[in-house]
């Protein structure tokens, strides 16, 4: 699959280069095509471990990917305390398999926030892959009516917060050496709600093994400035990527918009 995304197809490696290039300025060109390289054999795992969900079994996902027992305790802490919590994360690591671990391991009910697939047999097909060991999936124009709905249950409600909002919506703050958009509806909502909110990060250890940790980032929104919180996951997200850089979904078209030009 890497011989063909990477040397036959090009797929978008156009924009994979850009993007790294504009994150990494103090990058040779060198390692800029090694980081490229490194990301596309990581996409291409991805792309058969996401597949891999559907057939997986509860004992095999724990194994390849868990939740450390810092982020068990103080998951069972707030469960024991019936808070409700908005969690945050990114395109980094195994997004995925992050939700099935989550649903198998915690108590918290999960939903997950997505955007439903104008091809309905390839969104049945993702449905199915994300749902499958209990995890619940809202429709993203859905998610606040939804939240109130189930209010009085103890819920995780997850956000992937590192797509590209429409730029006149946006929160805009420097992230990866860029004026980057970034969606509010993460801090609104957990606002209105009053609810704590945790980041997540699904660190890849080694090929096909995967660590989740989860923090508290902000338990207490409703007293926050405005754009705290949205700069807080953000920030969080971008250590992250540092850390491990050849782990984040540089593909996307993060920066198709630019600041004060409506596309």
């Amino acid at each position: 699959m890497y011989l063909f995304l990477y040397y036959i197809a090009g797929y978008r490696k156009k924009v994979v280069l850009q993007n790294l290039r504009r994150s990494f300025p103090n990058m040779s060109d060198k390692e800029i095509y090694q980081l490229c390289r490194a990301f596309y054999h990581y996409f291409c795992d991805l792309f058969l471990e996401t597949f891999k969900t559907l057939t997986i079994t509860k004992k095999n996902m724990l194994r390849h990917c868990y939740i450390n027992d810092a982020s068990q305790q103080l998951m069972q802490k707030l469960f024991k305390e019936h808070k409700s919590l908005v969690l945050v994360m990114g395109h980094f690591g195994n997004w995925e398999w992050g939700g099935n671990t989550f649903a198998i391991s915690l108590q918290h009910q999960l939903y997950v926030i997505y955007h439903p697939l104008q091809n309905r047999h390839f969104d049945a097909l993702t449905y199915k892959m994300r749902s499958r060991f209990g995890s619940k999936l809202l429709a993203m124009q859905d998610t606040f009516r939804k939240m109130l709905s189930y209010k009085n249950e103890a819920t995780t409600t997850a956000f992937i917060a590192d797509q590209t909002p429409p730029p006149e919506n946006a929160y805009w703050m420097q992230f990866l050496n860029q004026e980057t958009p970034v969606y509010k509806g993460t801090e609104v909502i957990a606002k209105k709600m009053k609810y704590p909110v945790v980041y997540t990060s699904i660190n890849r250890i080694k090929r096909g093994y995967y660590e989740m940790n989860i923090e508290m980032l902000c338990e207490h929104p409703e007293n926050t400035r405005e754009g705290e919180i949205t700069e807080m996951h953000t920030r969080r997200l971008e250590q992250d990527i540092l850390r491990q850089p050849e782990i984040w979904l540089w593909s996307h078209k993060r920066w198709k918009h630019k600041k004060n030009v409506m596309i």
